[in-house]
C-alpha cells in the first residue's frame, strides 16, 4: 500500500469512528427520559423485573425457545419476547448472500471438503448493534468458526421497535489475511464494534517446511486460501502465518458497503474470549478462554485510538478460598507496543524459534536458571527470551510472556465481561473452576506458582472486581455460584427436580442457579446483571439470567433447545427509541449432551440471532 492510501485510510477510520459515536449518541437522545425537577419531585429508584420462565421439562420444551414475555419496568408492564432476526441459512432479500455462508480471500465462496456443499456456518455469536456514518441501522455479526465470517445486516425497525434484517452480506478480511474464531464481543464507548478472534492457534506446532498448524482448526484455515485442507501444499508458510490469528478486531461502519476492519495487534495475542473498553475509552480488559490462562488490561496511549498502549497481566494474590476464591489483584506490565511495530513484525515473519530459546524438561530434566519455568495452555514448559525480542514476545506470545513475568496463568475458561459504571465494578464469568485453578494440581500447576488454591467447580462463577479511578481492578471475589449436584437437581424441597425425575435427570448443576456462566450483560441503572450459560452435562438447556445485584434475586428468562449455547447477550437501553437484549443461539443440537435426541429436521439445526424485547427507551 502506497504511504498516500495508508493515510488516506488512516483519516477515514478516524472520521468514520467518530461520526459513528455521533451517531450512537444521537438514537440514544431520540428518546430521552425526562429530568425531573429537583424542587418538587424525588426521583424514583429505577427498577426491571422479569415473568421468569420454568426449566423445560417436555420433549417438545426441550426442543424450543422459551423466553420472558413480561417485563415490569419502573412499576408498569410491558410485552416482550424472542424475536430472531436472522437464522443462519438466510438470505432476507434478494440482493442478499446467505447469512453465515463462509468465504475465502477471494470472494468466491467456502465449500465442505467432504461433499464440496456450500459452508454455511450455524456459529452465529456475538451481533452488535450500531450506528452507521449514514444514520442507518446495522448489525454485526460473528460466526465462531474457522475460517471464521463476519458479517453486516442493515435492519429495519418497525413502529413497535421489532427489529427485522433488511439484507445481509459477509464482510471482507482479506486486507488482515482472514477471521479466526470470532467469539464475543463489546461496543466501544466511540460507537465500533470490537469483535474477537478465540483459541489462538499455537505457534511452537507450526511445521517450518510446509507451514501446516498442526491442530484442529488451523487445518481448516487452509480453506480460506484455496489450500489443501492438511496443508501439505510445498511453500504453504509462505501464505499463512500462524501469527496472523488471535487478536482483537475493531469494525467501523460507514455504510452498508463500506466497513473498516482492524486488527490491533497493540492488545495482545490470546485466546481473546472478548475486549471490554471502560468509560475512560482508554482501558480495556481482554478475558483468554480455555485452561491455565491469564486476565489482561490494555491501557491506550490516547482516548478512542486502540493501536497502541500499555499492556498488563493480573497477578492474583488469594485472600479467601470458599466459593472459587477471593483475591487482591495487582498488574504487572508487559510494555508498550503499536500496532505498526507488531504488524512489522508479522510482514517479516518472526517465528516461535526466533522469540524464544526453549530447554526441553519433558523427561524430567531441570530448568536452568537462564530460564523461566512456566505453566500455560500450551503446558509446562523452560523458556529464555532471545536478546531483542521482548516485544515480539509480550506481543505474539503474550500469554508465555506473562506467565515469565510472574502473572497468574492458572484461569480456567473466562468469558464474559461487563461493567455496573454507577459503583465502578466490573463483572467477569469464569465458566468452569478446575485445572491450574486447584490447589497444586498435579498436570496444571507444575512448573507454576500455584497462585490460586481453590476447590473446583464444574458449574463455574461470576467474579465482581473492584475498579479504582483509573479502571484498573484492585479486588475479585465471587457474586454468582454455580451449585453442582448428585443426588439433587435443584431445590431439596422441589420433587420435581430429583435425579429420579426424568425431565431433570441430565443436568448437573442445580437448575434453581447458573451452570457455566459465558457472556455477560449488564443494565445500566437498574442494578441488574444478565448471564448466559455456554453449558453440555451442567444444564440439558442453555439458559439466560437476570440477576439483581442488590436483592441477589436470580430469574430464569430464556432457555434454548437441545445442544445449543447462548451467546451475545448484550444490552442496548437506547437503539433508535427502544431497549433491546441481544440473544443469540448457537448451533443447536450441536454439543451434545446426555440422551439427547436427534433434531427433527436440518432446518432445526440453524443458529438464531435474535434479541429479547422491545423494551421502552432505558437509559
Amino acid at each position: 500500500m502506497s504511504k498516500f492510501k495508508k493515510l488516506a485510510s488512516m483519516v477515514l477510520l478516524a472520521i468514520v469512528m467518530t461520526v459513528s459515536l455521533v451517531a450512537c449518541n444521537d438514537s440514544d437522545s431520540d428518546a430521552a427520559t425526562p429530568t425531573p425537577d429537583p424542587d418538587t419531585e424525588t426521583p424514583a429508584a429505577k427498577s426491571v423485573s422479569f415473568t421468569g420462565v420454568k426449566a423445560p421439562e417436555t420433549d417438545t420444551e426441550k426442543r424450543s425457545i422459551l423466553a420472558s414475555d413480561t417485563v415490569t419496568i419502573d412499576g408498569q408492564e410491558y410485552s416482550i419476547g424472542y424475536h430472531t432476526i436472522l437464522r443462519s441459512g438466510d438470505k432476507p432479500s434478494s440482493d442478499s448472500e446467505v447469512f453465515g455462508q463462509l468465504y475465502d480471500e477471494d470472494g468466491d465462496k467456502v465449500l465442505n471438503p467432504s461433499d464440496a456443499s456450500d459452508y454455511v456456518s450455524s456459529d452465529n455469536d456475538f451481533s452488535s448493534l450500531l450506528t452507521g456514518l449514514d444514520g442507518n441501522l446495522y448489525m454485526i455479526s460473528h460466526f465462531e468458526s474457522v475460517p471464521a465470517a463476519m458479517y453486516i445486516t442493515k435492519l429495519k425497525q418497525d413502529a413497535s421497535g421489532v427489529l427485522s434484517a433488511e439484507k445481509t452480506r459477509h464482510i471482507d478480511f482479506s486486507g488482515v489475511k482472514g477471521g479466526w474464531v470470532h467469539c464475543a464481543g463489546s461496543v466501544t464507548p466511540w460507537g465500533t464494534h470490537l469483535g474477537s478472534e478465540e483459541y489462538e492457534p499455537d505457534a511452537k506446532i507450526v511445521d517450518a517446511t510446509t507451514g501446516k498448524f498442526n491442530d484442529t482448526y488451523g487445518n481448516r484455515m487452509a480453506l480460506y486460501f484455496g489450500l489443501a485442507t492438511n496443508l501439505t501444499t510445498a511453500g504453504a508458510y509462505s501464505t499463512m502465518n500462524i501469527y496472523n490469528y488471535g487478536w482483537q478486531t475493531e469494525l467501523a461502519v460507514q455504510n452498508f458497503n463500506a466497513v473498516t476492519v482492524t486488527k490491533h495487534y497493540s492488545m495482545g495475542r490470546v485466546a481473546h474470549e472478548l475486549g471490554y473498553v471502560m468509560p475512560d475509552k482508554k482501558t480495556a480488559y481482554i478475558s483468554d478462554d480455555g485452561t491455565n490462562v491469564g486476565l489482561f488490561r490494555f491501557v491506550a496511549d490516547a482516548a478512542g485510538d486502540l493501536s497502541s498502549g500499555t499492556l498488563y497481566v493480573a497477578k492474583w494474590a488469594q485472600t479467601d478460598a470458599a466459593n472459587g476464591g477471593s483475591a487482591n489483584i495487582t498488574w504487572i506490565s508487559l510494555g508498550s507496543a503499536s500496532d505498526a511495530e507488531i504488524k512489522a513484525m508479522l510482514d517479516s515473519h518472526v517465528t516461535y524459534a526466533d522469540i524464544f530459546d526453549e530447554v526441553d524438561i519433558s523427561g524430567g530434566a531441570a530448568c536452568p536458571s537462564t530460564h523461566n519455568e512456566i505453566n500455560t495452555t500450551y503446558g509446562h514448559q523452560c523458556l529464555q527470551v532471545k536478546t531483542g525480542m521482548e516485544k515480539a514476545a509480550s506481543r505474539l506470545e503474550t500469554r508465555r510472556y506473562a506467565a515469565m513475568l510472574g502473572g497468574t496463568t492458572e484461569f480456567r475458561k473466562m468469558e464474559g465481561i461487563t461493567l455496573n459504571s454507577e459503583t465502578r465494578t466490573m463483572y467477569l464469568a469464569l465458566s468452569e473452576i478446575g485445572n491450574g485453578m486447584l490447589d497444586n494440581n498435579a498436570t496444571n500447576d507444575a512448573g507454576g506458582p500455584n497462585d490460586i488454591k481453590v476447590a473446583k467447580n464444574t458449574c463455574g462463577a461470576v467474579y465482581a472486581l473492584d475498579l479504582d479511578t483509573n479502571y484498573a481492578a484492585t479486588k475479585m471475589y465471587p457474586v454468582v455460584v454455580g451449585t453442582p449436584v448428585t443426588t439433587d437437581y435443584g431445590a431439596a424441597d422441589d420433587s420435581k427436580k430429583y435425579a429420579s425425575d426424568g425431565a431433570f435427570a441430565n443436568n448437573k448443576c442445580s437448575l434453581d442457579g447458573v451452570a457455566n456462566p459465558d457472556n455477560l450483560t449488564f443494565m445500566p441503572g437498574y442494578k441488574t446483571l444478565i448471564i448466559g450459560e455456554d453449558s453440555g452435562a451442567g444444564h440439558e438447556n442453555d439458559m439466560i439470567w437476570s440477576y439483581n445485584v442488590e436483592t441477589k434475586t436470580l430469574t430464569r428468562i430464556q432457555t434454548t433447545p437441545y445442544g445449543s449455547e447462548t451467546t451475545s447477550p448484550y444490552f442496548y437501553p437506547n437503539y433508535h427509541g427502544f431497549g433491546y437484549l441481544m440473544s443469540v443461539i448457537q448451533h443447536p443440537y450441536g454439543e451434545a449432551t446426555t440422551g439427547m435426541p436427534a433434531a427433527n429436521s436440518t432446518a432445526d439445526k440453524r443458529a438464531y440471532t435474535g434479541f429479547i424485547g422491545p423494551f421502552p427507551a432505558m437509559n
